[in-house]
């Protein structure tokens, strides 16, 4: 049994720590900081690289494992199990560009990568997990939260490597081996699970806006070290107080629970209970419970079928008769429960359209800059990740919005997003210099909304209990999306396109990626067409949840 931690300060100073477990994540993002050297140190060709790559996006996408252990061990346990693994898997990657070990196979270098980005899955599934228990009241807002802090602890670590390391590959590697799972080791202890609240709590929501408020900041300040890299002053001291205002940023999270230490309040139960003392003799039960019973207690008298009721109440509770019966919707689902059911293959295949088309436009980036004869190859990078970022953030705390407000499922954003970029794969379609820059900003936003609305999507539909699992199992649409449509689709048309020219491998003008888009167009209108099915389907379900104007949560899906 997982003990909770009681208070109202715990989830806080979890979700503190949770943003540091974040930046020890990020470390699949520091790859091309140090593949060149890999390439240049041992020897390797381009395809020997691109294989290692592969490792990296292998290790960051298969968490499986993590998502099923999620719901038997402490959250310490498994992130003690990341830390390990970092350490474990880029040590040896650090051994072999240092030439400390001097002909290093290349498979045990392809296994030690995997190994080391795998700890990545461990670290993201343990802390959005126990978060998304601690907050169940606020699953969206928590998910974009988390999902948007990752990808700006990408850009934190780049930031290290330049200011701090001296763009030093080795000294990278050293963070990476040593550095990383110190601070999951130092974090683990307060990732716990705590004692979440029984209703919606409004104080909460100030909290949660202060720290999207300390993330949008650390993100807008990193684009402009960015693009003004140029004017900033170059020396060693300005480069650590630079990377100070980071940590401080990073830091400020804490804020919330040490301003509840010095500003103790009472909490909203306490307060019913001392406005109507005789109400508090009612036990508290969670709001979904409360209207099971006031549906039975509302009846005009006792009904005929009481004493049978009574009987087999009492037969079941001496283990003479077992009542078993399949769980509903927003209820705790085991794994194969799931697999039968219409909505989780709708959830599945949506987002896997919606995160598969994207992810084609990021990787191809360079290459849909040189159709367009663009070289603004790095703004567009700039622009596909800000975009991403406050997908992913303004995703949660929209659909969190559209919820308890509308009482609207989330997947409904899934399906105003995917109608967007249906048309921004039009426009780019048609080859539009001057649509470039916006439809890929554009995209981005689409790209990371889809995130946001999965992960707090599934927890609703299939509960809390076996959430790790399903989330992963969910993520799996992001790399299969991006082979599929990236590699086979779009590497394929594009390479064909370029045996038309005289440039080789290199495809210049507007009909390198038109058929692409084309077809990627059709997809997310499909997307778009089984979002709406979706949305139909489970309204039921929110309006369980949210219907009454608090979020109601199963006592099935606690701790």
């Amino acid at each position: 049994m997982v003990q909770e931690k009681a208070g109202t300060r715990p989830p806080w100073v979890g979700l503190a720590a949770a943003v540091w477990v974040q930046l020890a994540a990020a470390n699949p993002y520091t790859f091309p900081l140090y593949s060149g050297t890999l390439k240049a140190m041992l020897g390797y060709d381009q395809q020997q690289l691109t294989l290692l790559g592969v490792a990296g996006n292998i290790g960051q996408n298969f968490g499986i494992i993590p998502g099923i252990l999620c719901s038997w061990l402490q959250p310490w346990l498994v992130l003690a199990a990341g830390a390990m693994l970092c350490f474990v898997g880029y040590g040896p990657v650090w051994l072999a560009v240092t030439k400390t070990v001097v002909g290093m196979p290349f498979w045990v270098l392809w296994t030690a990568l995997l190994l080391g980005t795998n700890s990545s899955a461990w670290l993201i599934t343990t802390v959005l997990v126990t978060n998304m228990k601690n907050f169940p009241h606020s699953r969206g807002t928590v998910s974009g939260l988390l999902k948007g802090y990752v990808g700006l602890c990408g850009a934190v670590l780049t930031q290290l490597y330049s200011g701090i390391l001296n763009k030093s590959p080795a000294n990278l590697l050293i963070v990476l081996t040593l550095g990383l799972p110190l601070i999951c080791l130092l974090m683990m202890y307060f990732v716990r699970p705590c004692t979440p609240a029984t209703e919606d709590d409004e104080s909460q929501h100030g909290h949660f806006l202060f720290t999207q408020l300390a993330c949008i900041i650390l993100g807008l300040y990193i684009l402009g070290m960015t693009f003004f890299d140029e004017l900033l002053p170059k020396t060693r001291m300005a480069n650590y107080l630079m990377f100070g205002v980071t940590v401080l940023v990073l830091l400020s999270p804490l804020a919330i629970p040490i301003k509840m230490t010095i500003y103790r309040s009472v909490p909203k139960i306490q307060q019913d209970q001392l406005v109507s003392p005789q109400e508090s003799k009612a036990p508290l039960l969670p709001p979904l419970y409360q209207t099971q019973v006031s549906i039975s207690d509302s009846s005009d008298g006792p009904s005929d079928n009481d004493d049978d009721n009574v009987n087999m109440l009492l037969a079941v509770g001496e283990g003479a008769v077992i009542r078993k019966r399949r769980p509903r919707r927003g209820e705790d689902f085991e794994f194969h429960e799931a697999l039968v059911k219409a909505d989780f293959w709708l959830l599945f295949v949506v987002f896997f359209i919606g995160v598969g088309s994207g992810v084609t436009v990021m990787n191809n980036l360079a290459q849909i800059a040189t159709a367009a004869k663009n070289n603004g190859t790095t703004i567009l990078v700039c622009l596909f990740s800000l975009g991403n970022f406050f997908g992913r953030l303004a995703g949660g705390a929209v659909s969190e919005h559209l919820v308890k407000s509308r009482i609207l499922p989330r997947p409904v954003l899934m399906t105003c997003t995917q109608t967007i970029m249906v048309i921004t794969y039009l426009f780019l379609a048609l080859a539009l210099e001057e649509s470039l820059y916006p439809a890929t900003a554009c995209l981005g936003i689409c790209y990371g909304v889809q995130f946001t609305v999965m992960i707090p999507t599934t927890s609703e539909l299939f509960g809390l209990k076996n959430f790790g699992l399903f989330y992963n199992f969910m993520a799996l649409g992001n790399p299969i999306g991006g082979y599929l449509f990236s590699s086979l689709l779009a590497g394929y048309l594009y390479d064909k396109e370029a045996a038309k020219g005289s440039s080789g491998t290199t495809c210049v003008g507007p009909y390198c990626f038109q058929l692409t888009f084309i077809i990627l167009a059709s997809s997310c209108a499909l997307g778009t067409f089984l979002s709406v099915i979706l949305s139909v389907r489970i309204k039921p379900v929110y309006q369980m949840l949210y219907g009454g104007g608090t979020s109601r949560v199963p006592r099935t899906s606690l701790h």
